[in-house]
């Protein structure tokens, strides 16, 4: 096990963990020095972890916590597909979708979750640029999701 992976572990999430792909699409997708990966949801073993609108069902605390489950996700996915953290050169777009009330505008908060997971276990390498969207509903009602473009080195 690499260093990285060491953090996604000590970060409480095993790095073998990957919730089972079952969609009609590529978790990853690898284009030259570019892996672009699919939207992940909040899944612990196959189960949806943090479900509906922020912040009327979901506080922002635990929408934050679904988005570093998300990140955490994504890491798990690349590791399986590509076969390791240290495949990373660096981030470059992370982008955020908050399943939010009309009136919430906090989906900034929410994505810092993901965005300190991602510099916890990957350092400089895991500083990136960032949207945060809001959103009227995505699927099978999750409160978060979050997807990935990254540099292989």
């Amino acid at each position: 096990m690499g260093e990285r992976e060491q953090r996604l572990n000590d970060k409480g999430y095993a790095v073998d963990a990957v919730a089972e792909h079952k969609s009609l699409f590529t978790p990853v997708v690898i284009d030259g020095d570019t892996a672009y990966l699919s939207g992940a949801s909040p899944v612990e073993v196959n189960d949806l972890r943090f479900k509906g609108k922020v912040p009327s069902e979901v506080s922002v605390d635990e929408a934050a916590k679904a988005a570093e489950l998300c990140a955490a996700n994504l890491l798990r996915v690349f590791a399986r597909d590509v076969g390791g953290l240290d495949k990373i050169e660096r981030l470059i777009k992370v982008t955020g979708f908050v399943n939010s009330d009309p009136d919430f505008t906090g989906q900034h908060v929410v994505m810092n979750g993901a965005s300190q997971l991602f510099i916890d276990v990957l350092g400089d390498a895991g500083k990136h640029a960032r949207s945060a969207v809001g959103t009227a509903s995505l699927p099978v009602g999750a409160a978060v999701e979050v997807e990935l473009i990254l540099k292989l080195s």
